[in-house]
């Protein structure tokens, strides 16, 4: 359009050249120069708005992409710290749930503890008291041992009884008393009475074999300590193994000696001990 006016104009300086002054005509001249000039630089402008229009758009449209990409991500990031939120409280609850068992097992085991050590402690003084009543005995002929927290006393079979009998000897009578004022110390334990004996087959008029022996040595114990010493019988249980819980070799007269023996067991109070347990 623009060209168009110029081109016109352009015709008219020249059909109305011859009736105008020379100095009019540069002046005319000077001017479509000048409007030349002016309609480049507008398409210039022009161009460049129209470039930075289709910048412009294509920032928009970039943005409008990103904001729909950011709308989309928000929604899952959204959705997964929901999803994070319910998990951590189930995972919250469990840890609770698992710290409260492990409370309750450190509770356990501490009280368990505390109930061990109180029976260790029970058993050391046992066997204390039991050495200091029987101190001026020979400690080959008897022996006190604790073992996985068990008391037993070793009694040797010539302190008690003559060779192949079971009757108690006068001698032995005393060191039973010793013994029994322990055991009446403390009304609460129980005991085992044990008789052992070697591999020496015996078979006499009163006695049938080695478990007759020993079950015989054993009961005689028993009597002794509930009608001399008035221990009560509900808290004596008597038993015999014969040569079959040696403690030594029966290769040698020293092994036969060693295996030849009374055992007074003192059990473990079980019902006693969890009863240490749920106090706590």
């Amino acid at each position: 359009m623009k060209k168009l006016t110029l081109f016109t104009l352009a015709s008219c300086i020249v059909s109305f050249g011859s009736c105008v002054s020379s100095k009019k005509f540069k002046a005319m001249e000077a001017n479509y120069k000048s409007a030349q000039n002016t309609d480049k630089d507008c398409e210039d402008n022009l161009q460049k708005a129209q470039s930075q229009i289709s910048d412009l758009n294509k920032q928009k449209a970039d943005l409008e992409k990103q904001n729909e990409y950011l709308k989309k991500n928000s929604n899952q990031v959204l959705s997964a710290l929901q999803d994070m939120s319910v998990m951590s409280g189930k995972q919250a609850e469990s840890v609770k749930q698992s710290l409260e068992t492990l409370s309750q097992k450190d509770a356990y085991i501490n009280n368990l503890q505390s109930a061990i050590q109180r029976k260790d402690s029970l058993n050391m003084i046992l066997v204390m008291n039991l050495k200091g009543a029987l101190g001026n005995v020979n400690d080959k002929d008897i022996n006190i041992k604790v073992e996985k927290g068990v008391v037993y006393i070793d009694i040797s079979d010539k302190l008690l009884f003559n060779s192949g009998q079971y009757a108690v000897t006068p001698q032995a009578k005393e060191v039973l008393g010793k013994v029994a004022t322990v055991l009446n110390a403390h009304p609460e334990l129980e005991f085992l009475v044990e008789g052992h004996t070697d591999n020496v087959p015996i078979h006499t008029a009163s006695l049938e074999d080695n478990w007759d022996l020993s079950v015989k040595r054993a009961t005689s114990v028993v009597r002794i300590l509930e009608n001399q010493y008035k221990i009560s019988p509900g808290r004596i249980t008597a038993a015999g193994h014969g040569k079959y819980a040696p403690i030594a070799s029966n290769d040698s007269p020293e092994g036969k000696a060693l295996n030849r023996r009374t055992t007074i067991v003192i059990l473990p109070q079980f019902d006693q001990f969890f009863k240490l347990l749920l106090k706590k």
